[in-house]
């Protein structure tokens, strides 16, 4: 077993004990509802976007996979993700917080009989298809990029571009206490790209349909 395949086969591991460990609480919607009062001042406003590390729109959670979002919520709350803000936040959560928020945005304006085509709504360039073959991107986030084949890895089809390349270029990210996604298996994909390639995936990716949304929602509830 060589170096980078053991790198790659402990974080795999690690993902999914670290899944398990997360699914141990069963979310309730409604209990998640009276629970997104720290989410909605970012999440529940279109276009509302972040300035750190960089100025782009805040990801869409609403539609989201519920096992997704616990999974992000508990990489922030254990530093394994960097983001200051979103580890504050998420510091704060239980593990049973985290179940009702990621229960609530994964029904969060679901359209009952929405279901997506197999196939993404829009083909991508020849240099883009190279690109998201290169890595195999379908074979985790699926044909569409809005069926992964495990429900804590991310729905992407239709997210905004500009959160897609900031995530991205994240995983590449090394060594910093502040910015940066310690993945061995993302950063592993991540790092076979420049940038400017990373740019182009992300905004495909934005422009095939997919579930998630932003429901609008008040700042006070």
């Amino acid at each position: 077993m060589n170096k980078l395949f053991s790198t790659v086969f402990a974080a795999a591991v690690a993902c999914v004990t670290f899944s398990v460990q997360a699914q141990d609480a069963k979310g309730d919607v409604k209990a998640g509802e009276a629970k997104i009062a720290m989410c909605i001042g970012c999440h529940g406003i279109k276009g509302y976007q972040a300035t750190f590390p960089e100025v782009y729109k805040v990801p869409m959670i609403s539609g989201q996979n519920a096992a997704y979002i616990s999974s992000a919520l508990q990489a922030y709350k254990k530093g394994v993700r960097k983001h200051p803000s979103m580890r504050g936040i998420a510091e704060t959560l239980t593990d049973q917080d985290i179940a009702d928020l990621s229960a609530y945005y994964g029904a969060s304006g679901v359209v009952a009989g929405g279901e997506l085509a197999a196939k993404p709504s829009k083909e991508p360039s020849a240099q883009v298809q190279a690109l998201l073959a290169k890595a195999n991107c379908a074979s985790c986030h699926g044909a569409n990029f809005a069926k992964p084949i495990d429900p804590s890895y991310p729905k992407i089809a239709g997210q905004h571009a500009d959160y897609l390349f900031v995530a991205l270029k994240a995983y590449k990210v090394s060594n910093n206490a502040k910015v940066g996604r310690d993945n061995a298996i993302m950063a592993g994909m991540s790092k076979q790209y420049t940038n400017a390639e990373l740019k182009l995936i992300a905004n495909y990716l934005s422009s095939i349909d997919g579930d998630l949304k932003t429901v609008s929602q008040s700042r006070f509830r």
